[in-house]
């Protein structure tokens, strides 16, 4: 069925229809890789591609990242933390205890601390697909201690029984 006119049922219905609905699916194609050319040209200037943001930055009206002088040493001390030998539940609550809001203004979960200490934005790093920007953007962390944090991650997943 077309919602802008009514195709005849004959041979010529055929073709319109064959028609319209290879211009519909050339269009889709061609908006798709418009978008994708976009969000690329974003990250390529360090700019935002939508979403919430990410907790430790603000967004200017150009959608490039600042470094947010209030949640930022949260950030930086959830690295330090990791590092010192908390856990991701015992900075959840500290961050929580501490008043500190996730970037929709809700409580810290395990998930996105977790999620936070292994964004790559805090080294100043952006990624859409396979393009991948450093120094993008001012970084929180430094690299030392974020690669530190990778590396016990990893080592931790190694080891589920550790709680035990």
């Amino acid at each position: 069925m077309a919602a802008t006119g009514i195709i005849s049922e004959g041979p010529e219905g055929i073709i319109l229809e064959s028609v319209l609905e290879g211009y519909a699916e050339y269009y889709s194609a061609d908006l798709a890789e418009k978008v994708v050319r976009g969000q690329t040209e974003n990250i390529l200037k360090g700019r935002c591609n939508g979403g919430r943001g990410t907790f430790g930055y603000t967004l200017d009206s150009e959608r490039k990242f600042h470094i947010d002088p209030l949640t930022s040493p949260s950030v930086l001390g959830s690295f330090t933390k990791y590092t010192e030998g908390s856990t991701m539940k015992e900075i959840r609550d500290w961050m929580n205890e501490n008043g500190i809001k996730n970037p929709v203004g809700g409580e810290f979960t395990y998930n996105s601390v977790e999620h936070m200490l292994k964004n790559r934005r805090y080294i100043g790093e952006l990624q859409f697909r396979d393009v991948v920007v450093p120094d993008a953007i001012l970084p929180i962390v430094p690299l030392d201690p974020f690669d530190h944090v990778q590396d016990t991650i990893a080592k931790h997943k190694k080891a589920p029984a550790r709680r035990k």
